[in-house]
């Protein structure tokens, strides 16, 4: 028996050991230690955005890490969420990439639920040269795991020629509340027959927006607990996107392509949003010299709310796989400090940056032909430093599938207070 018990464990050693080379042997075939490699992988979505920055960070990289071969993957957003749970899910990043692109709605969702799949970023990363609204997204329990990326600060885009028929100057968008903003519209609608806002009732961006300029959000500062019924901000703001729908001044829109025709067919006065809607209005060439932006309208009845907020916008991750101490090297020295690469990403690709120190290059400075000379991005950086910071937790999406149900509701006669009440019961009861 003794002997039979020595074979076996001499065998188990030899498989151990040969298992040990055979790992060993790959890593080497692939250049990869635990943290280093000559070979990483990248995903992300959006070709002309997110893919073409990535292509200026790969030639930015390379040109002081020849070595390094860096692939990027282009997935639609929805596939990477689903490939990611999948992956994780199964307790491995085998399968997975180096870097991934996750947007700061969906982040703490997943570095809460998976901590130990991210690789952390602390001490490699300085939050403190990033705005201070990135961190409450790409941060977790005083760790830092994400490297901020762009901003979706909002502006108030509006085509002067039509404010100019109503009446109205630059002077008059500035620093307005969100009810002048409904009363311009109006006098723009009768002066000039067209819409002030074009609004799909299945995206409640505006409503985010409302409130994070407020510094509310959906859930408490926890990140987990519904924050709807007793919310003071989100409800002003429901009660102004009625004012709005009241008051026959909306081009109601049912899909991205729709939304996008609404400003190049000239249909709209006005678009507050995200500042990544500049490429989109500028394609429409005939409009050059018609457009101008302003600070986002604050919130009349709320003294925290700020002409500032954010709507999108995403951040770099590393996974705990082989490879991650380059994967890292390759965020510190391109996302993570490169103020010459981010002028070029502003230039190229249209890239509003969170890196603060970006704002002070040449590019943000550029007077804009389409936007009659204005210095957008000048503005643009000055908002991104003024967004509130706030958690949007793991549960943004679920919300905001209860409230635009909830929103029909109130639009159709239902009680505000009823409404909201209503949505924090189904809120609890779906995610707590």
């Amino acid at each position: 028996m003794k002997k039979i018990l020595a074979v076996l464990l001499v065998s188990v050693m030899m498989l151990t050991a040969c298992s040990s080379k055979s790992n060993d042997a790959t890593n080497a075939e692939k250049g990869t230690t635990e943290g280093k490699s000559n070979e990483i992988t990248i995903w992300a979505w959006d070709p002309s955005f997110n893919i073409a920055s990535l292509e200026i960070a790969k030639e930015t990289y390379n040109a002081t890490n020849p070595d390094v071969k860096v692939n990027i993957v282009e997935y639609a957003q929805a596939d990477i969420i689903q490939k990611l749970n999948t992956g994780l899910n199964s307790g491995t990043t085998t399968g997975l990439p180096n870097i991934v692109l996750i947007e700061d709605f969906r982040a703490q969702g997943f570095i809460s639920a998976y901590p130990d799949a991210f690789h952390e970023l602390t001490g490699s990363i300085n939050p403190e040269d990033f705005a201070d609204y990135k961190l409450g997204p790409t941060s977790l329990d005083g760790k830092q795991y994400g490297t901020p990326f762009d901003s979706g600060v909002t502006g108030m885009y509006y085509r002067t020629d039509y404010l100019e028929q109503a009446g109205y100057t630059a002077k008059d968008m500035e620093d307005i509340t969100w009810d002048d903003y409904i009363e311009i519209g109006k006098t723009v609608k009768a002066k000039t027959g067209k819409n002030l806002i074009t609004l799909d009732p299945n995206d409640l961006g505006l409503i985010r927006m409302m409130i994070q300029s407020a510094g509310s959000w959906y859930l408490t500062e926890d990140g987990k607990t519904p924050n709807i019924a007793t919310n003071d901000a989100l409800k002003e703001a429901f009660t102004l996107y009625k004012k709005m729908m009241d008051a026959d001044i909306v081009h109601i829109n049912s899909d991205w392509s729709q939304f996008i025709a609404a400003l190049n067919n000239g249909d709209v006065a006005t678009v507050p949003t995200g500042n990544w809607i500049t490429p989109s209005i500028k394609a429409e060439a005939s409009q050059s010299g018609k457009w101008a932006v302003a600070s986002l309208p604050i919130l009349p009845e709320n003294p925290k709310s700020v002409h500032a907020s954010n709507l999108g916008g995403s951040s770099w991750y590393v996974l705990n796989a082989p490879g991650s101490e380059t994967a890292t090297d390759f965020l510190v020295k391109t996302f993570g400090s490169n103020v010459e690469m981010y002028q070029k990403l502003l230039d190229n690709v249209g890239v509003v940056s969170t890196f603060k120190a970006a704002a002070s290059g040449e590019a943000y400075a550029k007077e804009d032909e389409f936007f009659s000379g204005q210095k957008i991005y000048t503005e643009f950086a000055k908002w991104t430093e003024e967004i509130p910071n706030i958690n949007y937790g793991t549960h943004t999406y679920a919300i905001d599938d209860i409230l635009v149900v909830e929103m029909q509701n109130y639009l159709n006669g239902k009680d505000i207070d009823t409404v909201l009440k209503d949505a924090q019961n189904q809120a609890d009861t779906q995610i707590r």
